[in-house]
């Protein structure tokens, strides 16, 4: 077997087994996950795909170990983004606590799903026409500065969505939550509860996200199982990392700034591409790419933190 092959097979034995454990210990049916489970559960996944890349180091070599794990850092940090948007669909709809556990759960599997099919067409696509990096490279670009110059994202609404506009035409759907079930019948009919609706939605939001964060991994590697394992290993960490950070979603000022400047970075990287190979080294670039994730988010994080507690005096001043 070739080293890639070798790594695809302990890619989808740890995933499974994975899988296995969490939907036996992680998952059980209609409990409040407490933020101390969350914790176990986050470090359980991060040093899963951690553990990936020390195995990448053993088995493929240093560059392919470096762009798996410049990616995978790459997509939890916009994973972060995405667990904002899942707040507020779950709040939209009303979602019970109790059952946030397992609409993320399948929403997590159907996101993983429509990510392999994402990630495939967009593969073929570049290695076909390897031109098509360039585009994405001017997409990120301009993603980057929209994202950076904007002081507050829109707050989307999910009920004026058009995927809920569109499954309220197509299919039979009840206001309620089916007690916990996601179809059921009505008048001998088939019908979908409000929980089918937000799997969906989570599925489909994830899936507008990617079409950042795919492009944003291709601009570290190209290479179809770093592109591959560094996405699956994020999503699967999201659900845990939802319930850590859905009591702090508002402490991240300055997230979208950190990421939106990882993303110009990147497209600007793509874009000049055949002059950066001329001075550094495919391991250098990667190494660049690295430590330029690495500052922009956790900079931006600190410094969120770090404004946050500067304006709790002003806060909390005597009003006398």
């Amino acid at each position: 077997m070739t080293p890639d092959q070798i790594s695809y097979l302990v890619f989808f034995i740890v995933i499974i087994i994975a899988l296995i454990f969490d939907l036996g210990l992680f998952s059980k049916k209609n409990t409040v996950i407490t933020i101390r489970t969350a914790l176990w559960q986050s470090v359980f996944w991060l040093v899963l795909g951690l553990g990936f890349c020390v195995f990448l180091l053993y088995e493929e070599d240093q560059t392919v170990a470096l762009e798996y794990l410049s990616a995978y850092l790459m997509e939890k940090s916009l994973s972060i983004d995405n667990i904002f948007v899942f707040i507020l669909i779950f709040n939209s709809f009303k979602v019970k606590e109790i059952y946030y556990g397992q609409v993320l759960l399948f929403g997590v599997l159907m996101a993983i799903i429509f990510r392999i099919i994402f990630i495939t067409l967009g593969v073929e696509l570049v290695s076909r026409f390897h031109w098509i990096l360039y585009l994405f490279g001017a997409f990120l670009l301009y993603t980057g500065i929209k994202m950076f110059i904007t002081d507050e994202e829109e707050e989307m609404d999910p009920h004026n969505h058009s995927a809920y506009k569109w499954m309220k035409k197509a299919l039979p759907l009840v206001p309620h939550d089916g007690g916990g079930r996601y179809i059921i019948r009505e008048n001998g009919k088939k019908k979908y509860t409000l929980l089918f609706v937000v799997v969906m939605m989570l599925a489909i939001i994830d899936l507008v996200f990617a079409v950042d964060s795919i492009p944003a991994v291709m601009g570290i590697s190209t290479h179809k199982m770093v592109v591959y394992t560094s996405n699956i290993f994020a999503v699967l960490g999201l659900r845990a990392l939802f319930f850590l950070l859905k009591g702090a979603a508002t402490r991240f000022d300055y997230l979208q700034q950190g990421i939106a400047i990882v993303l110009v970075f990147i497209g600007l990287k793509m874009l000049g591409e055949h002059w950066i190979s001329q001075w550094f080294t495919k391991f250098e670039q990667v190494l660049i790419s690295l430590v330029v994730i690495v500052v922009c988010i956790t900079g931006s994080m600190v410094y969120s933190i770090y404004d946050k507690r500067k304006q709790v005096p002003e806060n909390t001043g005597d009003s006398n």
